[in-house]
């Protein structure tokens, strides 16, 4: 797929060959992965890691019936913020009520995917397009709310400023049907601009 896009997009062939060899990542799904992204909204990696292992030890599983054994008090002495451990419950109950994210959204198209995902309280469109990425495997999703990839197709488009949401959403439109591949690359390229080890463009 790298090289398709390196095909599609003279831009992305310059990212492509600068950019090793990078692992796709992918992660289990279901009801615990959603909760994990919302546990990690807006915190550090390490804090989102640290509020995980303490949700994991109180719960002793991280499922539906399990969740809804405790209330919103019950949830924050696991050091989820009120709004995180309403989203928790919202998500357990969902999904004993046989939410169309949980229960077809294998059988849907992206575009229906992430409006099921969406109409769940706690998942916003970067939330469900990271997860129909991570955790289903699909090819054509664009999380253009990530600021590392806005950032990223600023530097690869040479612009004065990084795109805004609208502006990265009309970028990926150039790299269909790979979107997904597109958006690991530019975050590997990025990333890897970051550590220091590709030169910067």
């Amino acid at each position: 797929m790298r090289e398709a896009l390196a095909e599609i997009d003279p831009a992305l062939a310059a990212v492509h060959a600068a950019t090793p060899t990078f692992p796709w990542r992918v992660s289990p799904g279901g009801f615990p992965a959603l909760v994990k992204m919302v546990v990690g909204q807006q915190v550090s990696t390490a804090s989102a890691n640290a509020i995980w292992s303490r949700l994991e030890a109180g719960l002793g599983d991280v499922s539906p019936g399990h969740v809804l054994a405790h209330d919103e008090d019950g949830l924050k002495a696991f050091g989820l913020s009120r709004p995180k451990a309403r989203y928790t419950l919202s998500l357990a109950q969902a999904h004993l009520d046989r939410h169309p994210a949980f229960e077809r959204l294998s059988h849907l198209d992206d575009p229906s995917a992430a409006a099921a995902l969406t109409s769940l309280k706690g998942i916003g469109p970067w939330t469900a397009e990271i997860y129909l990425m991570f955790c289903e495997g699909r090819l054509d999703v664009f999380p253009a709310g990530d600021v590392a990839l806005q950032s990223a197709i600023g530097w690869i488009d040479r612009a004065p400023v990084r795109p805004d949401t609208a502006g990265a959403y009309a970028r990926s439109e150039a790299w269909k049907p790979y979107r997904s591949a597109a958006a690991h690359l530019l975050w590997a390229w990025y990333g890897g601009i970051k550590r220091g080890e590709i030169a910067p463009p």
